[in-house]
């Protein structure tokens, strides 16, 4: 194991590559490859996680999965999920309005909802770093891994990060998943969390992907932290940074819209990302 992670650097749109190689080549042609999928109807799912909670989560599956992402929105996290699968919040978040094209790719995908004790506002908020939202995630990971046989990823984006990354330290030692992948990561705080580079990331030990459009505007996701962020991975044995660009921003920086929600490259960034994981 390499005591420090190499960096895949990639631009999408017209932009110069400051890395270049094997990986590289092999993402991009990605892009343009994966077919579309057959895929099972949508449903919601309720997973008994701790004594009197449940998880609920929206769940969609290709006829033939390669691999599971539980995917984490940013900002509260309240999703506020019906039994019909409307979403009462969250609905733009980068990660949400792209779930399928993580299907079409050949990815199952479980969006994750606030757990039925946080059903009201602060959500998820004040709650992402502690051992009952890791003690949540691992009961969606063991029904998925129960489910399909394959491998499980946890995916999330903005303050979803914070949850990734935390329920990776806390699972480190069973129950956990496969990979992760940062999106627009949580690199500073202070509204009353820890930023990711706060945690320590010497406990992850499978891959992690973290991807950050070069322009994120969000005073919360400076790309000029990422480095520091990749030199705390030191025990991931596969751990690369996507730097992208192009795209636009529109309305608040830190919100779906702006670079840091991947407004108008969403596919590019998702096709990347799911090559990257069915590389492995």
């Amino acid at each position: 194991m390499s005591s420090r992670p190499w960096f895949l650097c990639f631009r999408v749109a017209a932009a110069r590559t400051r890395c270049a190689g094997a990986w590289l080549l092999a993402i991009v042609l990605a892009l343009y490859c994966y077919p579309a999928c057959a895929q099972n109807l949508p449903k919601i799912v309720d997973l008994p996680t701790r004594p009197g909670v449940t998880q609920r989560i929206l769940f969609i599956s290709p006829e033939a999965p390669k691999a599971a992402a539980i995917l984490y929105a940013g900002g509260h996290g309240g999703l506020q999920l019906d039994r019909d699968g409307k979403f009462g919040w969250g609905e733009d978040n980068f990660l949400v309005r792209t779930r399928m094209l993580f299907v079409n790719n050949g990815i199952a995908v479980a969006v994750i909802d606030a757990p039925s004790d946080r059903q009201s506002a602060p959500y998820l908020n004040g709650f992402r770093l502690t051992r009952e939202h890791a003690d949540d995630a691992r009961a969606v990971i063991a029904w998925l891994r129960e489910q399909m046989h394959v491998p499980v990823w946890l995916v999330g984006t903005s303050r979803g990060t914070q949850s990734v990354a935390s329920i990776a330290i806390a699972l480190a030692d069973g129950g956990g998943v496969d990979g992760i992948v940062l999106t627009s990561t949580i690199l500073r705080d202070d509204r009353g969390g820890d930023p990711v580079t706060n945690m320590n990331l010497a406990d992850i030990k499978i891959p992690v992907l973290v991807v950050h459009h070069e322009e994120d505007g969000c005073k919360y996701c400076p790309v000029s932290e990422t480095d520091s962020l990749m030199r705390k991975l030191t025990q991931s044995p596969r751990a690369n940074l996507m730097i992208v660009s192009g795209g636009m921003s529109q309305g608040d920086p830190c919100e779906a819209f702006g670079y840091h929600g991947f407004n108008g490259i969403e596919g590019a960034v998702v096709n990347a990302i799911s090559a990257w994981m069915l590389a492995r």
